[in-house]
């Protein structure tokens, strides 16, 4: 509602603009008149007209006012009375006037809703000169996270890079290692495509943590082929049947092991999936990419890594001799 006082009329009447202000304030506000104690507690009297004369524009219009000079006029005399749209608050951002459209979205992702969003409004949407829009809220966080999982994700697989490095001492064992990551994210990945989870933030954060149990379980298992190896080595047989036995006992041995491993990891995740409390949600988004990995994670390193690492240490028969021989020689110097 907005009232347009005219300066003629009121001055016309005696009237300023504070004393048509100061009607309109106190007969449709209100005013303070006093205060009431009721023991500790205290209540101001406020003063106003009555709700039956001030609840239409017709009757704004309508109310009565009394000048110093005693002339008996009503407001509408010296004030234009009308409703006009606008916002229903007025904010500002930046030292500017903003207006907010909340939308919640359901069914999609959010970051391709906001990009089909954006692509939309720069299509559609014209700003007059001194306008802007900017994009806030939940997106603006993930674009924030997902600049920092850029930096992050890269520098957690150089880590990884550099500890598998140090305990094989091999560039090769190392990089086996590491190409097979992706290959046990799958089984984290079908099942967010089953449970109809969009990648987020926690679903990153879930699939590096299997990441690190991927690499863990890589990393013993192709420590129980080396040492098996290294135990056929020494006893003199170099063949390629030598070493085929050499990781097929090797493999067998992390058999069990690494069931139990599995065992308890998913006996830990699946309470959280089937939680329905606070903060559920985002703790189900973590724990479906290690569900999920727990299934694709040990069956890589029982069955792709062995064949691997036979690949990899598959020499002639000649270079395997040869090697063997020039061990002893390293030893005995």
């Amino acid at each position: 509602m907005d009232v347009n006082i005219r300066r003629d009329a009121a001055a016309s009447f005696g009237l300023s603009i504070a004393d048509v202000q100061s009607v309109i304030s106190s007969a449709v506000g209100g005013e303070n008149i006093g205060e009431t104690v009721e023991g500790l507690q205290r209540f101001p009297i406020n003063m106003r007209y009555p709700r039956e004369i001030r609840d239409s524009l017709e009757k704004l219009r309508s109310l009565p006012i009394v000048t110093e000079r005693g002339a008996r006029l009503v407001l509408s005399d010296v004030a234009e009375i009308r409703i006009t749209d606008g916002p229903p608050m007025l904010r500002s951002e930046n030292a500017r006037l903003s207006g907010w459209v909340y939308v919640d979205i359901r069914g999609r992702d959010l970051r391709s809703a906001v990009q089909d969003m954006q692509k939309a409004v720069a299509e559609k949407v014209k700003l007059p000169p001194g306008y802007s829009i900017s994009w806030s809220g939940q997106f603006e966080f993930l674009e924030r996270a997902t600049a920092k999982l850029k930096v992050v994700v890269p520098f957690t697989l150089l880590i990884i890079f550099v500890l598998l490095y140090l305990t094989f001492k091999r560039f090769d064992e190392a990089l086996l290692i590491l190409a097979t990551l992706p290959f046990a994210l799958v089984g984290g990945i079908w099942l967010l495509y089953l449970l109809s989870y969009n990648l987020s933030v926690a679903g990153a954060v879930g699939f590096i943590a299997l990441a690190g149990v991927s690499a863990e379980f890589g990393v013993i298992m192709l420590l129980y082929l080396k040492s098996a190896w290294d135990d056929r080595l020494e006893q003199g047989k170099t063949s390629a049947s030598d070493l085929l036995d050499a990781i097929r006992e090797g493999a067998v041995l992390r058999v069990r092991p690494k069931a139990m491993t599995v065992a308890v990891i998913l006996a830990g995740l699946f309470p959280i999936m089937w939680g329905t409390g606070t903060g559920s949600e985002v703790m189900q988004r973590i724990a479906a990419p290690m569900v999920g990995g727990m299934i694709t994670a040990p069956l890589l390193s029982m069955f792709v890594i062995p064949a691997a690492y036979l690949l990899m240490r598959r020499p002639r028969e000649r270079n395997t001799r040869q090697w063997f021989f020039w061990r002893k020689y390293r030893e005995a110097v």
